[in-house]
């Protein structure tokens, strides 16, 4: 017994072949242009994003990742602070450490109170 098949010429793309990695690259992309945060202390953390008029809360497990997060730019507000929330601008890859949020490749995001910097040096003091 034999079957016999409707050729297909070259010109004839299959749908699916071409759709799925074009979904999956911008997939991809949004997630790289958004925010996470890491929790790597050994304790929960609440994390409060504020984005334009809303705000979601999440409860970020010791060593999990919130992925996704700010992709225009948001306000994180940990633990329910009532301290200035942190800013990010929606691509930074964030960490909780310490109860403190840092810029995984800057340091921490936290603005310094003034008076917490000390003058700069006069030429040829100590």
């Amino acid at each position: 017994m034999s079957f016999c098949l409707e050729p297909r010429g070259p010109a004839v793309i299959n749908l699916r072949v071409v759709t799925a990695p074009l979904v999956a690259a911008l997939l991809i992309s949004s997630a790289a242009d958004a925010a996470s945060v890491t929790n790597r202390d050994d304790r929960d953390h609440s994390v409060t994003i504020i984005e334009g008029d809303t705000d979601k809360s999440h409860i970020v497990k010791p060593h999990a990742v919130l992925e996704g997060i700010c992709q225009k730019g948001c306000l994180i507000r940990l633990d329910d602070g009532k301290d200035d929330p942190y800013e990010l601008e929606g691509s930074e890859v964030t960490s909780i450490e310490d109860g403190q949020l840092y810029d995984d490749e800057q340091g921490s995001l936290a603005t310094p109170n003034a008076g917490d910097a000390s003058p700069p040096s006069q030429p040829g003091s100590r």
